[in-house]
């Protein structure tokens, strides 16, 4: 049904003349056909280009649409200096068969794989070597440990157990992370709910050291007492000699003003790869906080999900990736990236500060959007109805705006980020919705008179106004910059209508923008919104 639904849009742009550019660095920062969440991101050299590096990208893979996850892994990487040029390097695992050779399953099936970490290891002759964890969720196989000479594989399974040829050896389980020391040491990490870790046997890469043991709740868990709350999701970093323990973690209820949930990634840090460790803070909050027009806290973007991701450093400048959560379900979730700032005292007992991301459309692009470029409209950071969305595991029911997912099934597409395929149209904007987007950097349309803004929209059959704002519009009672009216009449075709904004031609710098959505008629969608750009 999704894939339909893309195929049509696709059609209906095509056939209108619209096209847009790439959004290759921008939110979701991967093709919005691709739902990879859980990314684990990692700098590694570039094997076919000795001296250059490659960010990669290992993440579990949304495939099964009414599920979590998939039966294959598959990695994306970019040049560290390009981080608009990301490509699909292809499956690195699927596992479909046992130790001897014989299906898994009867159907020929892959084990399903969730959230997996990758490990890098110099050897003494200079070469590397790459473990993946591959998070197995088949019984007997969640330790599973597969090993490749390239960061972008394949790899093969190296820890089959001898006794039983369905079975790997290995003490890893839920969400597993391994971290190579400086010493060569390494430790692993997993857990739901309760925080595991070991120190590994280097010799398995699985198994525990000999003469040492598991480490349980290395931080307290959600229903513990104590300030890490740790629902899921371990990630290990060293950053200048601190240990920094990445996780989901369950908010408390009435934690920022909001309910409590895990769609948020939190920090802890020690001087020990297994503790004590201190609390330090949240470090993303995907649902996209903000405060309404009285000062108390919403949320502005899905108000409750997973999330799952960790930190890295690329060219001096530090990221967080996580993932949000589209549709209206929690099994088409999407890779996001947003910049923080971290300061470390490597002095014995010193702290780690991790600044708190904002939720925003931007990704890499940091120095704001062009408003001269055409963006696919699921780029928005802001997306709330008349009432506030609420969940009913695993579904949200939205009474305003949401992002729709859609699927291809040629992951191998020389073109993924081409307009017949990279769509993700937003839908459900009923009468009281807002569609936003954080930020605009509109020092390319100073002065531009007149200016316009063009949607690329379907009309839904029912009379309707967009209004265009430069600020938000439930705060201080601004006044739009421009208007779009929609009739019922309207062919329910993609078409391309315009606004006059040129009161946003005096403003410079970056600003957010927002489209408001009205209709007489309560509950049913005005349009729905596909591309926006503005226009000299």
């Amino acid at each position: 049904m999704r894939l339909n639904i893309l195929k049509s849009t696709s059609k209906l742009l095509l056939a209108a003349g619209m096209s847009w550019l790439p959004a290759m660095a921008v939110n979701p920062y991967l093709p919005l056909w691709e739902h990879i969440p859980d990314g684990e991101p990692y700098v590694f050299s570039d094997p076919d280009n000795p001296g250059k590096k490659r960010v990669y990208i290992y993440g579990s893979h949304d495939m099964l649409k009414t599920a979590y996850c998939g039966t294959d892994l598959v990695v994306w990487s970019a040049p560290v200096d390009s981080l608009d040029r990301w490509r699909h390097d292809g499956k690195i695992l699927e596992v479909t068969k046992d130790r001897d050779g014989r299906l898994l399953h009867e159907n020929g099936r892959g084990d399903v794989l969730y959230a997996p970490d990758v490990a890098e290891r110099t050897l003494p002759d200079g070469r590397k070597e790459y473990f993946l964890y591959p998070n197995n969720q088949e019984g007997g196989r969640n330790g599973m440990v597969a090993r490749s000479d390239r960061p972008d594989g394949p790899f093969e399974v190296i820890n089959w157990s001898t006794d039983n040829p369905r079975e790997t050896d290995g003490v890893l389980r839920f969400d597993p992370a391994v971290f190579i020391d400086d010493d060569g040491r390494v430790y692993g990490y997993w857990g739901f709910g309760n925080a595991m870790a070991a120190e590994l046997d280097p010799k398995t890469m699985a198994t525990v050291k000999p003469g040492t043991e598991i480490v349980s709740d290395i931080v307290s868990g959600f229903k513990q007492e104590g300030p890490f709350r740790f629902y899921e999701a371990s990630s290990m970093r060293k950053i200048d000699g601190k240990y920094v323990f990445i996780f989901s973690r369950w908010t408390p209820d009435g934690e920022f003003g909001l309910p409590g949930t895990n769609y948020t990634l939190a920090y802890a840090y020690s001087d020990n790869p297994l503790g004590p460790f201190t609390y330090g803070g949240t470090i993303i909050d995907a649902r996209g906080r903000d405060t309404d027009a009285e000062g108390k806290p919403i949320a502005t973007a899905t108000p409750h999900g997973n999330t799952h991701g960790s930190i890295a450093e690329i060219n001096g400048k530090w990221w967080v990736f996580f993932h949000r959560q589209t549709g209206t379900d929690e099994f088409s979730r999407q890779a996001m990236v947003a910049p923080i700032e971290v300061s470390v005292d490597p002095e014995p007992g010193g702290k780690v500060v991790i600044s708190e991301a904002e939720y925003t459309s931007e990704g890499f692009d940091t120095d704001g959007l062009d408003p001269l470029k055409k963006y696919p409209a699921a780029i928005a950071s802001h997306y709330t109805g008349p009432t506030p969305a609420f969940q009913t595991y695993p579904n949200m029911n939205y009474s305003g705006s949401y992002v729709k997912p859609t699927y291809i099934d040629d992951h191998a597409t020389a073109r993924p980020y081409d307009e017949s395929v990279n769509i993700n149209p937003v839908v459900n904007n009923t009468d009281g919705s807002i569609l936003g987007y954080k930020y605009f950097n509109l020092d390319a349309t100073t002065g531009a008179a007149p200016l316009k803004l063009a949607l690329d929209l379907i009309p839904e059959g029912i009379d309707g106004t967009i209004k265009i704002y430069t600020s938000a519009p439930w705060k201080g009672n601004p006044k739009p910059v421009g208007e779009i009216a929609i009739s019922g009449s309207a062919p329910r075709e993609a078409t391309k209508m315009i606004a006059d904004v040129s009161a946003a031609g005096k403003l410079k710098g970056k600003h957010p923008l927002y489209l408001t959505f009205s209709s007489p008629e309560k509950g049913k969608s005005v349009c729905t919104v596909l591309s926006l750009q503005f226009e000299k």
